[in-house]
Protein backbone atom coordinates (compact mmCIF):
# COMPACT_ATOMS: atom_id res chain seq x y z
CA UNK A 1 0.00 0.00 0.00
CA UNK A 2 0.94 3.83 -0.57
CA UNK A 3 -0.44 7.00 -0.14
CA UNK A 4 -0.37 10.46 -1.91
CA UNK A 5 0.50 14.19 -0.86
CA UNK A 6 -0.64 16.74 -2.42
CA UNK A 7 0.67 20.05 -1.42
CA UNK A 8 -1.56 23.31 -2.43
CA UNK A 9 0.82 26.16 -1.38
CA UNK A 10 -2.39 28.94 -1.35
CA UNK A 11 -3.38 31.00 1.10
CA UNK A 12 -6.37 33.99 1.55
CA UNK A 13 -3.76 35.26 4.40
CA UNK A 14 -1.10 33.80 5.82
CA UNK A 15 -1.49 32.97 10.10
CA UNK A 16 0.76 34.48 12.50
CA UNK A 17 1.98 31.21 13.69
CA UNK A 18 2.29 29.30 10.47
CA UNK A 19 5.90 27.94 9.16
CA UNK A 20 4.52 25.83 6.54
CA UNK A 21 5.44 26.51 3.40
CA UNK A 22 2.49 28.82 1.27
CA UNK A 23 1.99 31.84 -0.55
CA UNK A 24 -0.77 34.20 -0.67
CA UNK A 25 -0.19 35.24 -4.66
CA UNK A 26 -3.06 33.13 -6.76
CA UNK A 27 -1.90 34.42 -9.88
CA UNK A 28 0.11 30.98 -10.63
CA UNK A 29 -3.12 28.79 -9.57
CA UNK A 30 -3.36 27.54 -12.73
CA UNK A 31 -0.33 26.56 -13.81
CA UNK A 32 0.33 25.09 -10.16
CA UNK A 33 -2.23 22.45 -10.90
CA UNK A 34 -1.13 21.58 -14.74
CA UNK A 35 2.73 21.17 -12.91
CA UNK A 36 1.18 19.32 -10.16
CA UNK A 37 -0.64 17.21 -12.55
CA UNK A 38 2.48 16.69 -14.61
CA UNK A 39 4.48 15.50 -11.41
CA UNK A 40 1.82 13.30 -10.52
CA UNK A 41 1.96 11.52 -14.10
CA UNK A 42 5.86 11.53 -14.36
CA UNK A 43 5.97 9.89 -10.78
CA UNK A 44 4.16 7.14 -10.76
CA UNK A 45 6.99 4.75 -10.79
CA UNK A 46 7.94 5.69 -7.20
CA UNK A 47 4.71 3.82 -6.01
CA UNK A 48 6.54 0.83 -7.58
CA UNK A 49 3.07 -0.50 -8.31
CA UNK A 50 1.27 -0.78 -5.10
CA UNK A 51 -2.41 0.37 -4.67
CA UNK A 52 -3.03 4.03 -3.07
CA UNK A 53 -4.71 3.79 -0.15
CA UNK A 54 -4.94 7.22 1.24
CA UNK A 55 -5.06 10.47 -1.26
CA UNK A 56 -4.08 13.83 1.35
CA UNK A 57 -4.67 17.11 -0.02
CA UNK A 58 -3.34 19.45 2.65
CA UNK A 59 -1.54 23.02 2.48
CA UNK A 60 -1.62 26.29 2.51
CA UNK A 61 -5.21 26.16 2.13
CA UNK A 62 -6.44 23.52 -0.48
CA UNK A 63 -10.10 24.53 0.14
CA UNK A 64 -9.17 27.82 -2.38
CA UNK A 65 -9.31 25.41 -5.02
CA UNK A 66 -12.23 25.25 -7.34
CA UNK A 67 -14.25 22.37 -9.22
CA UNK A 68 -12.44 22.44 -12.14
CA UNK A 69 -8.90 21.93 -10.33
CA UNK A 70 -9.83 18.90 -8.47
CA UNK A 71 -11.46 17.37 -11.04
CA UNK A 72 -7.89 17.77 -12.92
CA UNK A 73 -5.72 16.46 -10.23
CA UNK A 74 -8.60 13.70 -9.93
CA UNK A 75 -8.32 12.57 -13.07
CA UNK A 76 -4.63 12.62 -13.25
CA UNK A 77 -4.91 10.31 -10.00
CA UNK A 78 -7.15 7.88 -11.66
CA UNK A 79 -5.47 7.31 -15.40
CA UNK A 80 -1.78 7.12 -13.43
CA UNK A 81 -2.71 5.19 -10.41
CA UNK A 82 -4.79 1.98 -9.01
CA UNK A 83 -6.52 3.77 -6.49
CA UNK A 84 -7.78 1.07 -3.60
CA UNK A 85 -11.76 0.69 -3.11
CA UNK A 86 -12.69 2.53 -0.05
CA UNK A 87 -9.24 4.87 -0.25
CA UNK A 88 -9.35 7.44 2.37
CA UNK A 89 -9.32 10.73 0.47
CA UNK A 90 -8.98 13.85 2.86
CA UNK A 91 -9.23 17.34 2.21
CA UNK A 92 -7.85 20.31 4.53
CA UNK A 93 -10.37 23.21 4.46
CA UNK A 94 -10.79 26.62 6.21
CA UNK A 95 -14.15 27.16 7.70
CA UNK A 96 -14.38 30.75 6.05
CA UNK A 97 -14.35 28.57 2.65
CA UNK A 98 -17.04 26.03 3.94
CA UNK A 99 -20.06 27.40 2.27
CA UNK A 100 -22.96 25.50 1.34
CA UNK A 101 -22.55 25.61 -1.87
CA UNK A 102 -18.59 24.83 -1.95
CA UNK A 103 -19.54 21.75 0.33
CA UNK A 104 -22.44 20.81 -2.14
CA UNK A 105 -19.52 20.83 -4.68
CA UNK A 106 -17.03 18.60 -2.38
CA UNK A 107 -19.70 16.10 -2.55
CA UNK A 108 -19.48 16.04 -6.39
CA UNK A 109 -15.55 14.93 -6.09
CA UNK A 110 -14.10 12.14 -4.33
CA UNK A 111 -13.27 12.91 -1.11
CA UNK A 112 -14.69 11.14 1.68
CA UNK A 113 -12.78 12.75 4.92
CA UNK A 114 -12.44 16.64 5.84
CA UNK A 115 -9.78 18.21 7.91
CA UNK A 116 -10.79 21.50 9.33
CA UNK A 117 -8.49 23.99 11.29
CA UNK A 118 -10.35 25.55 13.69
CA UNK A 119 -7.68 25.94 16.38
CA UNK A 120 -10.28 27.31 18.78
CA UNK A 121 -13.49 28.47 19.57
CA UNK A 122 -12.42 31.83 21.23
CA UNK A 123 -12.42 34.78 18.97
CA UNK A 124 -9.65 37.02 20.72
CA UNK A 125 -7.12 33.80 20.82
CA UNK A 126 -8.61 33.43 17.12
CA UNK A 127 -7.66 37.13 16.31
CA UNK A 128 -4.04 36.60 17.92
CA UNK A 129 -3.22 33.38 15.54
CA UNK A 130 -4.20 35.71 12.28
CA UNK A 131 -7.04 33.01 11.61
CA UNK A 132 -9.44 34.26 8.74
CA UNK A 133 -12.77 33.09 10.94
CA UNK A 134 -14.25 33.22 14.51
CA UNK A 135 -16.28 30.48 16.66
CA UNK A 136 -19.81 31.15 15.30
CA UNK A 137 -17.91 30.70 11.78
CA UNK A 138 -16.47 26.99 12.57
CA UNK A 139 -19.37 26.22 14.31
CA UNK A 140 -21.51 26.77 11.20
CA UNK A 141 -18.81 25.50 9.05
CA UNK A 142 -19.15 22.37 11.09
CA UNK A 143 -22.47 22.21 10.73
CA UNK A 144 -22.83 22.70 7.30
CA UNK A 145 -20.13 19.52 6.39
CA UNK A 146 -22.78 17.40 8.36
CA UNK A 147 -25.47 18.52 6.38
CA UNK A 148 -23.42 18.37 3.05
CA UNK A 149 -23.48 14.46 4.13
CA UNK A 150 -19.28 14.37 5.05
CA UNK A 151 -19.72 11.37 8.09
CA UNK A 152 -15.66 11.67 8.63
CA UNK A 153 -14.88 15.35 9.85
CA UNK A 154 -11.45 16.21 11.92
CA UNK A 155 -11.08 19.45 13.62
CA UNK A 156 -7.57 20.60 14.24
CA UNK A 157 -6.71 22.68 18.42
CA UNK A 158 -4.18 24.27 19.32
CA UNK A 159 -3.23 24.81 22.93
CA UNK A 160 -1.31 26.91 25.02
CA UNK A 161 -2.09 29.94 23.09
CA UNK A 162 -0.68 33.40 24.60
CA UNK A 163 -3.96 34.90 26.39
CA UNK A 164 -5.53 31.48 26.93
CA UNK A 165 -6.11 30.23 30.52
CA UNK A 166 -7.36 26.57 31.98
CA UNK A 167 -10.86 27.86 31.39
CA UNK A 168 -10.91 29.32 28.31
CA UNK A 169 -9.21 26.22 27.10
CA UNK A 170 -11.96 24.07 28.75
CA UNK A 171 -14.43 25.79 26.98
CA UNK A 172 -12.81 24.88 23.63
CA UNK A 173 -12.82 21.01 24.29
CA UNK A 174 -16.10 21.52 26.04
CA UNK A 175 -17.02 22.34 22.52
CA UNK A 176 -15.20 20.70 20.38
CA UNK A 177 -16.67 17.51 21.78
CA UNK A 178 -20.19 18.61 21.88
CA UNK A 179 -19.77 18.68 17.70
CA UNK A 180 -18.79 14.82 17.97
CA UNK A 181 -16.51 15.04 15.32
CA UNK A 182 -15.18 11.90 14.20
CA UNK A 183 -11.34 12.91 14.64
CA UNK A 184 -9.58 15.78 16.78
CA UNK A 185 -5.34 16.53 15.95
CA UNK A 186 -4.57 18.66 18.92
CA UNK A 187 -1.12 20.69 18.73
CA UNK A 188 0.98 23.08 21.23
CA UNK A 189 1.58 26.26 19.92
CA UNK A 190 5.18 26.59 19.03
CA UNK A 191 6.62 29.81 17.93
CA UNK A 192 8.53 29.01 15.17
CA UNK A 193 11.34 31.67 13.73
CA UNK A 194 10.55 34.10 11.21
CA UNK A 195 6.50 34.02 12.00
CA UNK A 196 5.05 36.70 13.05
CA UNK A 197 4.40 35.01 16.41
CA UNK A 198 7.48 34.43 16.42
CA UNK A 199 8.50 38.00 16.36
CA UNK A 200 5.72 39.21 18.82
CA UNK A 201 6.87 37.17 21.17
CA UNK A 202 10.36 38.23 21.14
CA UNK A 203 9.48 41.72 21.58
CA UNK A 204 7.85 41.41 24.34
CA UNK A 205 3.87 42.25 22.54
CA UNK A 206 2.57 38.62 23.50
CA UNK A 207 3.63 36.30 26.34
CA UNK A 208 4.04 32.48 25.94
CA UNK A 209 2.70 30.47 28.34
CA UNK A 210 4.85 28.95 31.27
CA UNK A 211 6.35 25.20 30.54
CA UNK A 212 3.87 24.27 33.97
CA UNK A 213 0.63 25.94 31.83
CA UNK A 214 1.70 24.19 28.56
CA UNK A 215 1.34 20.34 30.72
CA UNK A 216 -1.58 21.84 32.74
CA UNK A 217 -3.45 22.30 29.19
CA UNK A 218 -1.82 18.97 27.80
CA UNK A 219 -3.26 17.05 31.16
CA UNK A 220 -6.47 18.59 30.35
CA UNK A 221 -6.61 17.45 26.85
CA UNK A 222 -5.87 13.65 27.98
CA UNK A 223 -8.16 13.80 30.20
CA UNK A 224 -11.26 15.52 28.43
CA UNK A 225 -11.17 13.64 24.98
CA UNK A 226 -10.67 10.12 26.51
CA UNK A 227 -13.08 10.37 29.00
CA UNK A 228 -15.81 11.89 25.77
CA UNK A 229 -14.71 8.09 23.65
CA UNK A 230 -11.91 9.79 21.96
CA UNK A 231 -8.92 6.77 21.67
CA UNK A 232 -5.68 8.86 22.22
CA UNK A 233 -3.99 7.19 19.28
CA UNK A 234 -1.07 9.24 18.90
CA UNK A 235 0.53 11.31 20.86
CA UNK A 236 -1.62 14.77 19.27
CA UNK A 237 -4.56 12.77 17.69
CA UNK A 238 -7.91 11.54 19.17
CA UNK A 239 -10.38 9.42 17.37
CA UNK A 240 -13.41 7.57 17.62
CA UNK A 241 -13.43 3.50 17.25
CA UNK A 242 -12.36 3.24 13.60
CA UNK A 243 -11.72 6.90 12.58
CA UNK A 244 -7.96 7.35 13.31
CA UNK A 245 -6.49 9.08 10.39
CA UNK A 246 -5.26 6.40 8.02
CA UNK A 247 -3.07 8.86 5.81
CA UNK A 248 -1.11 10.23 9.12
CA UNK A 249 -0.89 6.97 10.71
CA UNK A 250 1.05 6.05 7.27
CA UNK A 251 3.80 8.28 8.38
CA UNK A 252 4.28 6.35 11.56
CA UNK A 253 4.23 2.74 10.48
CA UNK A 254 7.01 2.80 7.24
CA UNK A 255 4.65 3.12 5.23
CA UNK A 256 5.82 4.75 1.48
CA UNK A 257 3.86 7.71 0.37
CA UNK A 258 4.31 9.92 -2.87
CA UNK A 259 4.56 13.96 -2.10
CA UNK A 260 3.81 16.15 -4.96
CA UNK A 261 3.78 20.14 -5.35
CA UNK A 262 5.81 22.69 -4.00
CA UNK A 263 7.81 21.94 -0.65
CA UNK A 264 5.65 18.18 -0.89
CA UNK A 265 8.10 15.24 0.86
CA UNK A 266 8.29 11.83 -0.21
CA UNK A 267 9.45 8.52 1.36
CA UNK A 268 10.24 5.05 -0.23
CA UNK A 269 11.27 3.42 2.95
CA UNK A 270 14.92 3.76 1.99
CA UNK A 271 15.23 7.06 1.09
CA UNK A 272 13.46 10.97 1.34
CA UNK A 273 13.22 13.34 -0.86
CA UNK A 274 10.94 16.85 -1.44
CA UNK A 275 10.62 19.22 -3.85
CA UNK A 276 11.92 23.05 -3.73
CA UNK A 277 9.76 25.37 -1.78
CA UNK A 278 9.43 27.98 -4.13
CA UNK A 279 5.87 28.65 -6.23
CA UNK A 280 7.96 29.66 -9.37
CA UNK A 281 10.56 27.26 -9.85
CA UNK A 282 8.59 24.20 -8.98
CA UNK A 283 6.11 25.29 -11.93
CA UNK A 284 9.14 25.85 -14.11
CA UNK A 285 11.58 22.78 -13.15
CA UNK A 286 8.16 20.53 -13.86
CA UNK A 287 7.31 22.58 -16.97
CA UNK A 288 11.32 22.62 -18.46
CA UNK A 289 10.98 18.84 -17.54
CA UNK A 290 13.62 19.47 -14.36
CA UNK A 291 12.06 19.11 -11.68
CA UNK A 292 14.22 20.76 -8.70
CA UNK A 293 14.01 18.27 -5.87
CA UNK A 294 16.41 17.34 -3.10
CA UNK A 295 16.92 13.62 -2.20
CA UNK A 296 18.53 11.72 1.12
CA UNK A 297 19.23 8.30 0.82
CA UNK A 298 18.80 7.06 4.54
CA UNK A 299 21.70 4.94 6.25
CA UNK A 300 20.57 1.97 8.61
CA UNK A 301 20.89 4.21 11.50
CA UNK A 302 18.82 7.14 10.57
CA UNK A 303 16.46 4.50 9.67
CA UNK A 304 16.19 3.51 13.09
CA UNK A 305 16.25 7.11 14.41
CA UNK A 306 13.22 7.86 12.43
CA UNK A 307 11.24 4.65 13.38
CA UNK A 308 11.68 5.46 16.92
CA UNK A 309 10.70 9.44 16.81
CA UNK A 310 7.49 7.67 14.67
CA UNK A 311 6.24 4.68 16.13
CA UNK A 312 6.71 6.03 19.76
CA UNK A 313 4.46 8.81 19.09
CA UNK A 314 1.84 6.31 18.73
CA UNK A 315 -0.52 4.05 21.36
CA UNK A 316 1.03 0.70 19.26
CA UNK A 317 4.55 1.71 20.52
CA UNK A 318 7.55 0.04 19.15
CA UNK A 319 7.23 -3.45 17.38
CA UNK A 320 9.86 -5.78 19.29
CA UNK A 321 9.97 -8.06 16.86
CA UNK A 322 9.67 -6.01 13.78
CA UNK A 323 12.92 -4.06 15.04
CA UNK A 324 15.09 -7.33 15.32
CA UNK A 325 14.29 -8.06 12.11
CA UNK A 326 14.86 -4.76 10.66
CA UNK A 327 17.48 -3.39 12.30
CA UNK A 328 20.91 -4.60 13.52
CA UNK A 329 21.31 -6.46 16.16
CA UNK A 330 23.55 -3.24 18.09
CA UNK A 331 20.72 -1.35 17.08
CA UNK A 332 18.39 -3.43 18.87
CA UNK A 333 20.78 -3.75 22.07
CA UNK A 334 20.69 0.20 22.15
CA UNK A 335 17.15 0.32 21.71
CA UNK A 336 16.46 -2.31 24.72
CA UNK A 337 19.34 -0.80 26.88
CA UNK A 338 17.69 2.84 26.81
CA UNK A 339 13.88 1.54 27.02
CA UNK A 340 14.29 -0.61 30.08
CA UNK A 341 15.90 2.51 32.40
CA UNK A 342 12.08 4.50 30.98
CA UNK A 343 10.24 1.01 31.81
CA UNK A 344 11.85 0.72 35.56
CA UNK A 345 10.24 3.97 35.67
CA UNK A 346 7.17 3.41 34.58
CA UNK A 347 7.11 5.90 31.79
CA UNK A 348 7.27 3.20 29.29
CA UNK A 349 5.40 0.07 29.25
CA UNK A 350 5.08 -3.71 27.74
CA UNK A 351 1.74 -4.52 26.00
CA UNK A 352 0.39 -7.83 25.56
CA UNK A 353 1.62 -8.08 21.88
CA UNK A 354 5.13 -7.56 22.55
CA UNK A 355 6.19 -4.24 21.96
CA UNK A 356 6.96 -0.73 23.87
CA UNK A 357 4.91 1.97 24.16
CA UNK A 358 4.70 5.52 26.49
CA UNK A 359 2.49 5.41 29.79
CA UNK A 360 0.62 8.17 30.01
CA UNK A 361 3.43 9.78 32.44
CA UNK A 362 5.67 8.90 29.36
CA UNK A 363 3.35 11.06 26.85
CA UNK A 364 4.44 14.03 29.42
CA UNK A 365 8.27 13.77 29.11
CA UNK A 366 8.41 11.64 25.68
CA UNK A 367 10.45 14.16 23.74
CA UNK A 368 13.08 13.14 26.59
CA UNK A 369 12.44 9.37 26.16
CA UNK A 370 12.70 9.52 21.95
CA UNK A 371 16.58 11.30 22.80
CA UNK A 372 17.24 8.56 24.71
CA UNK A 373 16.47 5.73 22.75
CA UNK A 374 17.91 7.13 19.30
CA UNK A 375 21.04 6.00 18.23
CA UNK A 376 23.96 8.54 17.82
CA UNK A 377 27.52 7.76 16.05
Amino acid sequence: MAGIYIHIPFCKQRCRYCSFFSSTKKEEKERYVSALCRELQTRSGYADGEKIETIYIGGGTPSTLQEEHFEKIFSTITDTYTVASGAEITLEANPDDLTPEYLAMLRTQPFNRLSMGIQSFDDSLLHTLGRRHDSARAIEAFTNARSAGFDNISIDLMFALPGSTKESWQRDLDQAISLKPEHISAYNLTYEEGTALHRAAESGVITPLSEEENLEQFRMLTEALPAAGYRHYEISNFALTGRESRHNSSYWHDIPYIGCGAAAHSYDGKSRQWNIADIYYYIRGIEDGNPQYEIEHLTENERYNDAILTRLRTLDGLPLEWFARKFSEKLNKHMIASANKHLNRGTLTRTPEGNIRLTKEGIFISDAIMRDLIYID
